[in-house]
């Protein structure tokens, strides 16, 4: 790796961090509006890190390609490393936490939009930070994707190589003759106009615009966050139906809600296996819990609808906002929401877990090999889409399986080595690695991370990350081969 990538990395943070600061810049509002007193210490935080960036950008302005492949990798792990770093900064200025543990916990759930939280009583919680954590989700949920695909051209990598670092981004299956600027435009063409439709709609609810804001910029980027303790549970059920539509159009390919919402249906038929699957996986997993709440914990038939299909949504979504305790619901329901949490929504989608398409294939992977034991002389090849499934996308599939498992059974194991007890070293590894963020116990529900110690909560930062990044592109960094010239 030369000087030159190096410097053409930084150069290309620049942007981030002043969009960074510009962001930590809109919290001045809330500070200022409701009188936190820590207007002060925002505009400190967004200047410096503004300045930052700007440094970075104009310093080296000059070094604009990377001719090293391996620099794709690196690039996306530093950026979300070094955005969090800075995130940290409002956190420790407003005296919302003096711890940096806590502070960098928090940024890294913010900007992997994983939703765990080390604060027991967010509603205590001066209103800019509230606002910081929400806008933490809504950056963190499509900014690197849009970056990956926009500034691709421009560093002089193969466009593949950043998709596949950051692999929870817009989707290529299908569009290889679409540009990337064409799919950026789309990207964000949905993403802001869903939040502004979200937004009004929860207005038209009878929902004060502050929670408005921060609750639609939580939900749509499949986050979590929320400006009350008590997730959403306070909520009306007419605004919680409404946030529960945001969480599954959030789960849903980005591109696929282009085409549909620009009525372009032929298009999105290269989508439709994916979708149906989507679409199956969330009826049948509503219908479960909605009748096992009725049938097992007595509730109306009303409550029992509402509650469990908002929580279906947001586990299979990995949104991971609470309308209900569900630590305190039958085992088998908190089970089936941490399987449906490992599923993720669709590829392209802002949610996170293993997506949908990838279970899909690993299910008609596996029908496929069972059929052939026996009709063994009948070739039964794995199709999608109508399509059949080359062999490198079946393998890359069952490789991301196989480390994705293995990194959730190290997290469990790492976890209880940090004294973590196994039902909550369980539920947060798979909180923490597929973006969900409450886990089991105390860190379940309406709970918090704030009892896990500083090694626990370090653990559980890099298991977001993990999780973020798909594991892929931590492991390839760590591979000796990586750094040989």
């Amino acid at each position: 790796m030369k000087n030159s990538d190096w410097k053409a990395v930084l150069h290309f943070i620049g942007p981030l961090l002043m969009a960074e600061g510009i962001l930590m810049a809109l919290c001045l509002i809330p500070a200022w509006h409701f009188a936190d007193g820590t207007a002060p210490q925002t505009a400190l935080c967004s200047a410096v890190t503004f300045a930052v960036g700007a440094f970075l950008h104009f310093r080296f302005r000059h070094f604009r390609n990377i001719k090293d492949r391996r620099m794709s990798y690196l690039l996306v792990v530093l950026l979300w490393i070094v955005l969090s770093l800075f995130a940290t900064l409002p956190f420790l200025a407003s005296g919302a936490t003096h711890s940096f543990t806590y502070a960098w916990f928090e940024a890294m759930s913010g900007f992997s939009t994983c939703g765990a939280t080390i604060f027991p009583d967010v509603a205590a919680l001066p209103a800019s930070i509230l606002l910081w954590r929400s806008m933490m989700q809504w950056f963190g949920g499509f900014g690197i994707v849009l970056l990956v695909l926009a500034l691709t051209p421009k560093l002089g990598i193969n466009k593949y190589a950043l998709y596949t670092a950051e692999a929870s981004g817009a989707d290529n299956a299908g569009t290889g003759a679409v540009r990337a600027v064409v799919t950026v435009r789309r990207t964000l063409t949905v993403y802001l106009g869903m939040t502004l439709f979200f937004i009004l709609a929860l207005l038209a609810a009878g929902m004060q615009a502050w929670d408005a804001v921060n609750l639609t910029f939580c939900n749509i980027s499949s986050g979590g966050f929320a400006p009350a303790s008590d997730s959403i549970a306070s909520l009306t059920p007419l605004q919680q139906y409404i946030l529960a539509g945001a969480m599954f159009f959030s789960g849903v390919n980005f591109t696929l809600l282009y085409l549909l919402f620009t009525f372009r249906w032929r298009k999105m038929k290269h989508k439709f296996d994916e979708l149906n699957s989507y679409l199956f996986l969330c009826i049948v997993a509503v219908a479960f819990v909605v009748v096992f709440l009725h049938t097992n914990s007595g509730l109306p038939w009303s409550d029992a609808f509402r509650v469990g299909t908002v929580q279906t949504i947001s586990a299979l979504t990995t949104t991971g906002s609470v309308v209900a305790d569900y630590t305190l619901w039958p085992v088998p329901v908190t089970f089936l929401l941490l399987i449906l949490a490992i599923c993720g929504g669709m590829a392209g989608s802002t949610s996170g877990g293993l997506k949908t398409m990838r279970v899909l294939i690993l299910f008609r992977n596996a029908r496929a090999i069972l059929r052939n034991r026996l009709h063994p002389h009948i070739v039964n090849p794995v199709r999608l889409n109508g399509k059949p499934v080359t062999g490198h996308i079946s393998n890359n599939v069952m490789v991301i399986f196989i480390v994705f498992g293995g990194t959730l059974m190290l997290g469990v194991m790492g976890l209880m080595l940090c004294g973590v007890s196994p039902t909550e070293a369980i539920g947060a590894s798979v909180g923490c690695l597929t973006g969900y963020g409450p886990g089991l116990g105390a860190s379940g529900g309406f709970g918090s991370y704030a009892h896990f110690s500083f090694p626990a909560l370090w653990y559980c930062s890099f298991l977001m990350l993990m999780g973020r990044l798909e594991c892929m592109t931590l492991i390839i960094l760590l591979l000796p081969r990586f750094w040989k010239r």
